[in-house]
């Protein structure tokens, strides 16, 4: 193996979320049309890495993942330490366009996973203006959880092993082994309480089940992708979602589960194309409306 710098660069940003001073941790590659990418609950910006690595896809997009407050590289605010992290719609939102607006990004295609499909669903049906389209990665209208989230932060418990333990269970069997532990690491790394805050939104917020049908896919399409051995988001999940969304499209990933561009960045990658290019026709369409 020979040496060699990746062409991802990564930077802080400054942002107030709430009033509250943020530094943001992002990365950046590429090219072209943006693209802002959203990792998990739990997780950060390095589920993205092979996107940003990717040649034939930074030849025309220009990629932007960043670390949510708490997450990665993005330290928790000041006073963190008498505070309990609970993510909420609201402060999800507004980091989301905090970010965009920090970096100047005019209309960029917005692609999320889990929480990140989520919050790009919300911004679909509140902020369809600010994006030029959505790809939602495993997401769903609401999923409760059918598991104590209480489990990720006890002083009995390990909360990054816990976390790991039932981001297992969500990964296809395919996987390579080093992509599927590499998976995992991110969240035996996660801050003490994180993946809680995290799921928290995730398994308590049903807003949007009543604003899916104000989506307007005419003017902002919204591509939904979903693996086929997710538990936690699975595809009767994901179907239900789009069908509730006129004009939505889904894709159900074959030998993929809830983290697939991590997991198992090989076979996600046709499929990530696929909803590149599904994002370019409608535009098209749209320009010749």
């Amino acid at each position: 193996m020979t040496s060699s710098i990746e062409s991802i660069t990564g930077r802080y940003v400054n942002l107030a979320i709430g009033g509250t001073p943020q530094r943001i941790y992002f990365e950046e590659a590429g090219q072209g049309r943006p693209v802002v990418c959203l990792h998990t609950a739990g997780a950060d910006t390095r589920q993205w890495r092979f996107i940003l690595n990717d040649e034939a896809f930074t030849r025309s997009n220009r990629f932007f993942a960043f670390d949510m407050p708490w997450h990665g590289k993005s330290l928790p605010p000041e006073g963190f330490e008498t505070a309990e992290y609970l993510l909420t719609t609201e402060a999800y939102i507004e980091t989301v366009l905090a970010f965009c607006s920090a970096l100047d990004l005019e209309k960029p295609l917005l692609a999320g996973c889990s929480m990140g499909g989520r919050i790009a669903l919300q911004l679909a049906a509140l902020h369809p203006d600010r994006f030029s389209g959505f790809i939602a990665i495993e997401a769903s209208d609401f999923q409760p959880a059918w598991y104590d989230i209480d489990w990720f932060h006890r002083p009995d418990a390990h909360g990054g092993e816990m976390g790991a333990a039932l981001v297992s269970a969500n990964i296809a069997p395919q996987a390579p082994q080093a992509e599927r532990w590499n998976t995992q690491w991110m969240f035996m790394q996660s801050g003490p309480g994180v993946f809680r805050g995290d799921l928290s939104f995730y398994t308590r917020d049903d807003s949007l089940v009543g604003r899916l049908g104000t989506i307007d896919t005419r003017s902002t399409p919204v591509h939904i992708m979903c693996g086929e051995y997710d538990m936690t988001c699975t595809p009767e999940d994901a179907r239900r979602t789009a069908d509730a969304i006129a004009g939505a499209t889904l894709v159900v990933m074959k030998e993929l589960g809830h983290f697939p561009m991590s997991e198992n960045p090989v076979a996600f990658r046709p499929y990530f194309q696929e909803a590149l290019e599904l994002m370019d026709l409608s535009q098209a369409r749209l320009v010749h409306v």
